[in-house]
């Protein structure tokens, strides 16, 4: 591999002309794309194999027309203080907002009228107004929106609070200007890695172009490919820090093969031979880890994981021929002035061992002490995880300042919590001899079951063969009281479906939810498996060790915990929540274990590559296991560093998000970056190959025959340049010895 990259990067360096032509072209193709897209308009979620998802298949077959995944509002009243919604004023200006908000669109279905429909509370200090829309939330249009926000300012200036709650005010998140400070604190941190601004620009001009190419690509098919906006917040976010990154490794080697002599040229393709073999492994991880959350079976997560992964795969193709092609554009202007005077003089810097060489010779001097800090230091940070509770945010975790979690207030004051998350019970009579029977038996069982306040008598449709029943539970939607309603209507639909032949299944957002998080637990374990067991094997055929992949994945679970321990101290527990934009502490996101096993193993697997390849490097050539560590951080440190840096930087900047799940993805791979980069891969891995010794490197004869040998330390390349007769190879690099 290290010499077909090589040859790659001499290629792309020799035609950068080309090269870059190509690349602004592919931009400019991805970008008419995206501007002559039509807009998305639609971003289902979907559960296929749930309950919750057979039965709202079977509503929109057996109810056409009745817009099961059409967007709702509920516009709530709250009575002036001795005042009841009955009052003839009251009523008056409820009629007047119910009128509006007919007319207001042709967009609406249906507009109840709470005083006939019995949606006013017991003691008449509130009561809702119930909108449904003939299309989902992505396709209200803006006048739609507009009509209802300002259907009830009339009823405000009477006194009345109104509040509106639903999906109809969902809009696409906004992530603000923290994104741009992410940018900003990169470019600081690559200047003052390179000392050139040249070499600074460098990572971030190339990523960016990347970014355009894939988040163009996934808003020209959005529409197509009915992706939401989440999938390219999540491009944009995973394809900018590994951007940088594979970009910033493939500079360092350029300019530390400048600086020990090389012809430009011949730098380049060294450059790509060696950290670009490096940077296809730790791609093709990231790249592994993305695409395997399409065995969760959770479509809008598999189109978030393959947009991801697709913007990963194009920095890792930039990196191996748009950054070469720059840097010949660059010429040694991507060196620094005192690096450029130095450029091919004798390395004095052996007398003066940069901080990455301190570093290392003290973890060697302590490897068990430093082991033990950074292990236990990690498990107290991973205690909160004992305490998770999953669910999905719902209005009720929303910030205090909006009007929808206002609106769930009201509600909750003036009907119960549970009138937040009313279950629908669907009833498929079609098997049965007595429908109505046994729907009436299902309403019967239902109000017998502990936790339910309210059923609703079974509406049947026009064939008869099936009816819906609105049962409200007694606590909020995310409680695991409610959860047990669902269980128990469940259990009891088993016996009546046995007694009548009709089929009971509840959905609804609630029971939505419950199965959303049941199929993400269920879908962990056979996750991880596959994820770390391809990973594992990727990583054995880079470092031809056992032990090494071993330690690689042990790491990487250490660190993953204790991110999403810091992650429940924050956003459930509350702690430094307002640092971060945590208004209303909550359930963590049903999603967000799996998700981040997925994403944070594939970049910390770019860590474990680019650092430990340059020890295997090292100690391959002769030297002996510590000195190699030494090597290797003397190397590979600052590079890493920076790295760590940027990419937390980047992912912080997400933190700024209006959206919820947005915000927290963003800071738990921040996290997760700083555990894995700083504990794991700068403590713990040089403490245990410190105290592994030779047997790191070792693997059996048997398996050593059986796994290809794909020269990421570039050995058989160097030995192929240097017994080329007149090569331009500069001599054979000698690794400095410490």
């Amino acid at each position: 591999m290290a010499t077909f990259l090589y040859k790659l990067g001499r290629l792309a360096f020799r035609r950068r002309r080309y090269v870059a032509l190509i690349w602004v072209a592919l931009l400019a193709l991805a970008g008419f794309g995206a501007a002559s897209a039509s807009t998305a308009t639609s971003s289902s979620f979907s559960i296929p194999g749930t309950e919750a998802q057979r039965a709202f298949d079977l509503l929109e077959q057996r109810f056409p027309g009745g817009s099961a995944d059409g967007a709702t509002a509920r516009v709530v009243f709250k009575a002036p203080d001795n005042e009841k919604m009955s009052d003839p004023a009251n009523k008056a200006e409820v009629d007047k907002v119910i009128g509006e908000l007919k007319s207001g669109s042709d967009q609406i279905a249906s507009v109840s009228d709470p005083y006939t429909a019995g949606a006013v509370s017991k003691d008449g200090s509130t009561a809702y107004v119930s909108v449904s829309y003939k299309v989902n939330s992505m396709e209200l249009t803006d006048e739609t929106r507009d009509a209802l926000e300002d259907a009830g300012h009339a009823a405000q200036k009477s006194g009345m609070t109104v509040e509106i709650g639903g999906d109809a005010l969902m809009v696409i998140p906004e992530t603000g200007i923290t994104e741009v400070i992410g940018v900003a604190i990169a470019a600081i941190v690559l200047v003052i890695t390179f000392g050139s601004l040249i070499a600074a620009g460098l990572p971030l001009l190339t990523a960016l172009i990347g970014v355009g190419i894939g988040v163009s690509t996934i808003t020209a098919l959005a529409n197509v490919l009915d992706l939401g906006s989440t999938t390219s917040t999540l491009a944009m976010m995973i394809g900018l820090a590994v951007g940088i990154d594979y970009a910033l490794f493939i500079v360092s080697r350029y300019r530390a093969e400048l600086a020990e002599g090389r012809e430009r040229e011949d730098a380049a393709g060294r450059a790509v031979g060696t950290a670009g073999s490096a940077v296809v492994f730790a791609g093709l991880t990231v790249v592994i880890a993305l695409v395997g959350l399409a065995v969760v079976n959770i479509p809008m997560l598999s189109k978030m994981g393959f947009a991801a992964a697709g913007t990963v795969a194009i920095a890792v193709l930039i990196a191996l021929t748009l950054v070469p092609a720059l840097l010949g554009f660059a010429g040694k202007r991507v060196l620094g002035r005192k690096a450029r005077k130095a450029a091919g003089a004798p390395d004095d810097t052996e007398g003066k061992p940069n901080m990455g060489t301190r570093w290392a010779r003290f973890v060697l001097r302590r490897p068990v002490w430093v082991l033990l800090v950074g292990v236990i230091g990690l498990g107290t940070v991973a205690v909160p995880v004992a305490s998770l509770e999953m669910g999905l945010p719902d209005e009720g975790s929303q910030p205090t300042s909006t009007t929808q979690r206002r609106a769930y207030d009201l509600l909750s004051d003036g009907f119960g919590p549970g009138f937040n998350g009313p279950l629908m019970v669907v009833v498929d009579t079609a098997d049965s001899s007595d429908g109505k029977t046994a729907a009436k038996q299902v309403t019967d069982e239902i109000s017998g079951i502990k936790g339910v306040v309210a059923v609703t008598p079974a509406q049947f449709n026009k064939a008869g063969d099936t009816a819906m029943i609105t049962v409200v539970p007694k606590d909020r939607p995310s409680s695991v009281d409610t959860e047990n309603v669902v269980h128990a209507i469940r259990d009891a639909g088993k016996d009546i479906k046995s007694d009548t032949g009709a089929e009971v299944l509840v959905t609804g957002s609630t029971a939505m939810n419950i199965d959303f998080s049941q199929k993400m637990n269920d879908a962990l374990l056979p996750y991880l498996a596959l994820v770390v067991g391809l990973a594992f094997l990727l990583l054995m055929v880079v470092f031809r060790s056992v032990l090494v992949p071993l330690k690689a994945a042990l790491g990487f679970l250490l660190s993953v915990v204790a991110a999403l321990g810091a992650v429940v101290a924050v956003f459930q527990w509350g702690w430094l929540g307002s640092l971060f934009g945590v208004e209303q502490p909550g359930p963590i996101m049903s999603m967000m274990p799996i998700f981040m096993v997925g994403v944070v193993f594939g970049l910390a697997m770019d860590y474990e590559v680019f650092l430990v390849t340059r020890m295997r490097e090292a100690y391959v050539h002769g030297e002996k296991p510590g000195q190699a560590i030494v090597t290797g951080f003397r190397h590979g440190a600052r590079v890493v560093t920076a790295a760590a840096v940027i990419m937390m930087a980047v992912f912080a900047g997400f933190i700024g998000s209006s959206e919820q799940m947005v915000k927290m993805i963003g800071f738990s791979l921040a996290i997760a970056v700083f555990f894995d980069a700083f504990v794991v891969r700068m403590a713990i891995v040089p403490a245990v190959l410190a105290l592994l010794g030779h047997r790191a490197w070792s693997l059996p004869r048997w398996l050593d025959r059986i796994l290809p040998n794909v020269d990421v330390e570039g050995e058989g390349l160097r030995e192929q340049l240097d017994e080329t007769p007149g090569g331009d190879t500069g001599g054979e690099r000698e690794l400095t010895r410490v």
